[in-house]
């Protein structure tokens, strides 16, 4: 059986708060995700074998280190599925760029073999396998935008304004860890609440550290804020800004530099994966 055109949309952080930091190492924040109108999309071939395997390729990446791999062996572990798939992911969103593409990849591989194996798990089950597999991963899994507490595990379904952004990609890749481990990262910024939010907005902890040591994100960062208020997404490499409409975004876009790469989308705060998932059950 083959199932085409799963989406798996990018993310933006619209701010992003380091609050403290655990024992273990992992980093406590606060954070509002919401999806945009770029998506990898992904084919599964569903196989009687019991193989996973891997059709597209990732640069520098193993098969046996894709998310989506990883998502499809952590299912047929939880489920015991005799089934196997092969997954095909078309990418669309540039990789180390901060928009989640990686962790919106295996969840929509979870959602989507879940449904096609007919596992039959609630979306909480599989939001547990995909914090298993990375912080973001669960957000993808419930397909709405939210407020994100804890490590990033902890969402609350939230509505921000849908609006139009310009997404710039500055042509480098950002070392999450690198950000995370820098002595001179904030890590003790005091909480706010959904409605400080809502009223005031928020900065990202990770951008004076990514200025620091990615020049070309400053100078991004630098060139957009001519035109709109820029931030960065994550910990970057791409940074994005609100625009009135898509006309003024595309004029915006159409001035970037030959080496950045620009894209013009609609915040979405329902995912088009819940869409897909009800095409796919209607078909049953």
């Amino acid at each position: 059986m083959f199932s085409s055109a799963w989406p798996a949309p990018a993310k933006l952080n619209l701010f992003l708060h380091i609050t403290g930091r655990r024992p273990d190492g992992y980093h406590l924040l606060q954070t509002v995700f919401q999806f945009v109108e770029l998506a990898d999309e992904i084919n599964f071939t569903i196989l009687d074998s019991d193989k996973v395997e891997r059709s597209s390729s990732l640069e520098d990446v193993a098969a046996a280190d894709d998310l989506v791999v990883k998502a499809a062996h952590a299912l047929k572990e939880k489920t015991g599925c005799k089934l196997g798939v092969d997954i095909n992911v078309d990418k669309k969103i540039p990789t180390g760029g901060g928009l989640g593409g990686g962790s919106s990849d295996a969840a929509t591989t979870l959602v989507a073999l879940n449904e096609l194996w007919r596992c039959g798990l609630s979306t909480k089950e599989l939001a547990t396998i995909g914090l298993s597999l990375g912080a973001d991963v669960p957000v993808f899994i419930h397909s709405h935008a939210a407020w994100a507490e804890g490590v990033g595990e902890n969402l609350t379904p939230i509505e921000p304004e849908e609006s139009v952004y310009l997404v710039v990609h500055p042509g480098c890749s950002v070392a999450t860890a690198k950000v995370f481990s820098a002595d001179d990262l904030t890590r003790n910024t005091s909480t706010i609440t959904i409605r400080d939010f809502l009223e005031r907005g928020g900065i990202n902890d990770c951008e004076s550290v990514v200025r620091k040591h990615y020049k070309e994100v400053a100078n991004a960062l630098d060139w957009l804020a001519e035109f709109a208020p820029a931030r960065l997404t994550g910990t970057g490499a791409c940074l994005f800004a609100p625009f009135p409409d898509f006309h003024a975004a595309t004029a915006v876009k159409e001035q970037l530099p030959d080496n950045w790469q620009g894209y013009v989308v609609k915040g979405m705060n329902i995912s088009p994966l819940l869409e897909r998932l009800a095409t796919e059950r209607s078909r049953v």
